[in-house]
């Protein structure tokens, strides 16, 4: 088995405002860099379009009904100070959702090892009922919740090493003691969730990592309390929120980590699923706004995913 890299062309089609940081530009980033090569042997798939039962999972119909009318003709619908959506993000948004709920299809199926959503909108920002911080939907969190309705998991983890706190996820995950949702971001920063105090029904952990953190601490947090976590909880599926943005090079937080350490953390999450649940792990991009960084990032994320499968 193979690791599973999937994309789609719409994805490229969510146009943001001149300036915004999240430009078309970085999923061009990540999939040249994942041309190379040593990136031959991935398989390669089309997201497929989510289905409204699927987005339901997590998201009322009075959300997934407001994101559908919110479409423009031309130009861009402000949904927030930070959140916009032009003509073709709709259809990005329903396929970056898609390929999370693919590829947990295929690694159930024993087709993949495991797999990369290479998508955006990304999507740990977007709460049950609210949209924000660049997200329509939340695409982990609809995988997450895909895997234990359609394929029996009966205990998913979701680990997001994203510089910014996932408050979408958690507030998805946090009433629900079925679902574990670990987080490492920068405190303090946007969106101002995510203290180390915030424990759910016990089911979520933050791990909170102070401005100018390195490699050292964050190695430190993954080894001594994501992974511990993790083998407590003992899931049948893990997904990764995979940000990068705590790299020392984004211009958006002020973590100091290098793309050795995001292949490293990677390779640290692939081995506990391979004690604990069979290897399956999916992976969803999120944040990242230095390309150079976030293709150099995400390529060492795909090589610890591709040296597992």
């Amino acid at each position: 088995m193979t690791t599973l890299l999937v994309t789609h062309s719409a994805c490229l089609e969510h146009e943001m405002p001149p300036g915004h940081p999240e430009c078309v530009d970085r999923l061009r980033a990540v999939l040249g860099a994942l041309e190379a090569e040593e990136f031959a042997l991935l398989q390669r798939a089309e997201a497929p379009r989510a289905t409204r039962e699927q987005i339901a999972r997590v998201h009322p119909e009075g959300h997934i009904d407001f994101i559908d009318g919110s479409v423009p003709q031309e130009g861009f619908r402000r949904i927030d100070a930070d959140t916009a959506m032009s003509p073709g993000s709709l259809e990005a948004a329903y396929r970056a959702a898609g390929a999370v709920v693919y590829a947990v299809d295929e690694v159930m199926a024993g087709r993949a090892r495991n797999g990369f959503c290479a998508v955006r909108p990304p999507g740990h920002h977007a709460e049950p009922e609210t949209a924000m911080g660049f997200c329509l939907f939340n695409n982990i969190a609809i995988g997450a919740l895909h895997a234990r309705a359609v394929h029996g998991c009966a205990r998913v983890a979701v680990v997001d090493f994203d510089v910014h706190h996932g408050n979408g996820t958690q507030a998805a995950f946090e009433t629900d003691p079925s679902l574990l949702y670990i987080s490492t971001h920068q405190w303090p920063l946007y969106p101002g969730t995510g203290r180390a105090s915030e424990h759910g029904l016990g089911n979520i952990y933050n791990r909170c990592l102070p401005p100018g953190a390195g490699s050292e601490e964050f190695r430190a947090a993954i080894s001594d309390a994501v992974i511990p976590t993790i083998e407590q909880f003992r899931p049948d599926f893990i997904f990764i929120s995979a940000g990068f943005d705590a790299h020392m090079a984004d211009p958006l937080a002020n973590l100091r980590l290098t793309d050795g350490d995001f292949g490293w953390a990677t390779a640290e999450l692939v081995k506990a699923a391979g004690r604990l649940c069979g290897g399956r792990v999916v992976s969803a991009l999120e944040g990242g706004y230095d390309l150079k960084a976030l293709a150099a990032s995400a390529a060492a994320h795909v090589k610890a995913l591709m040296l597992a499968a």
